[in-house]
């Protein structure tokens, strides 16, 4: 919390106190003691306030982390294979089993993805063979297109010449 540089102490975010040369850093910080503000205990990732002194390995007042799922997890949680029906579903679970569950059928549905793309290349492949035997291509659409379009425009010209 107290970084001494030179005869100046910074503790933590606080002021920056000067101190004699030779003198304690602790007479520094007593000194700002009655300037702070009392604030509220800070808690650190153990769970038990910073300030309290020792710890008890027994006390460690953590709220267990559950939720509860809606429809659509529990439709994920069916589909992943985590649980065998929409009854057996508890009515709160561990996030960390929700997570998992969303991966899993994010991998799912990316090789459904993957598999329907590689349907949808074949049947495009196939399709364009059966074009080829018609003597079909998309030259000759576009030929015949902008034929009829000048067609079109020649009949237009005619029409508003009269």
């Amino acid at each position: 919390m107290l970084a001494a540089v030179g005869s100046l102490l910074r503790p933590g975010l606080g002021p920056i106190l000067r101190c004699i040369p030779g003198a304690r850093p602790a007479a520094a910080w007593g000194a700002l003691a009655p300037l702070r503000a009392p604030t509220a205990p800070r808690y650190n990732s153990g769970g038990a306030p910073s300030g309290s002194g020792p710890q008890s390995p027994g006390k460690v007042h953590r709220v267990p982390a559950e939720l509860k799922p809606s429809q659509f997890d529990k439709k994920i949680l069916l589909w992943t294979g985590r649980f065998k029906a929409l009854e057996d579903i508890p009515p709160r679970v561990p996030p960390e089993m929700i997570d998992a569950a969303r991966n899993k059928a994010r991998v799912k549905a990316c090789y459904i993805m993957i598999g329907l793309t590689i349907i949808a290349c074949f049947a495009v492949i196939a399709s364009a063979k059966r074009a080829v035997e018609r003597h079909e291509s998309l030259t000759s659409w576009n030929l015949a297109k902008k034929a009829k379009w000048r067609e079109e425009a020649a009949l237009a010209a005619q029409a508003k010449a009269k």
